[in-house]
């Protein structure tokens, strides 16, 4: 960080985040957690990233909270991470206000593995009955469950549920 010039690097990058809708304390804690993105190209990461979220329905309020409880949606590729994982929650019947509304609640869920996290979680759900429109509803309203381990916290809770009866 030592080697960029603040007012031809940092200074517009703050700039554009306080822009976005980040406040003092927002961008402090955004910067804190994830510094790397006072290195990050303005034009090909932190932009087309906002700009995602944005296009799904959220105003610069929300994109400000998710940036700044999640500052490493700015290190997840967008061609190989984000655009693929809004794709896929698409073609599962989500509209853009119901991923916008998930992103909201976890920002984290971006991030997810589609492969490792969010597919054996779904195949899961749908397996135990739950139709398309209830998982809509819960990842919509609960992300957080799809950040859970399946083998080591949903399938025990699930299996110590049905046994209560």
């Amino acid at each position: 960080f030592f080697g960029l010039s603040f007012e031809n690097n940092l200074q517009p990058k703050v700039q554009w985040l306080k822009d976005v809708g980040m406040d003092r304390s927002q961008l402090a804690k955004a910067i804190a957690k994830r510094p790397r993105i006072l290195k990050a190209s303005l034009e090909e990461t932190l932009k087309p990233t906002v700009q995602l979220l944005i296009d799904l329905g959220m105003d610069r309020s929300h994109v400000a909270k998710a940036l700044a409880a999640c500052p490493q949606l700015f290190g997840y590729s967008l061609n190989d991470n984000l655009k693929p994982t809004v794709r896929w929650l698409g073609a599962l019947g989500l509209d853009d206000s119901q991923v916008a509304k998930a992103i909201m609640k976890f920002p984290q869920f971006l991030g997810l593995n589609l492969e490792t996290n969010l597919k054996p979680i779904v195949h899961w759900l749908l397996g135990l009955g739950v139709d398309d429109s209830q998982l809509a509803k819960a990842i919509a309203t609960c992300p957080q469950l799809f950040g859970l381990s399946l083998e080591n916290n949903l399938k025990p809770i699930v299996q110590w549920l049905k046994q209560l009866g």
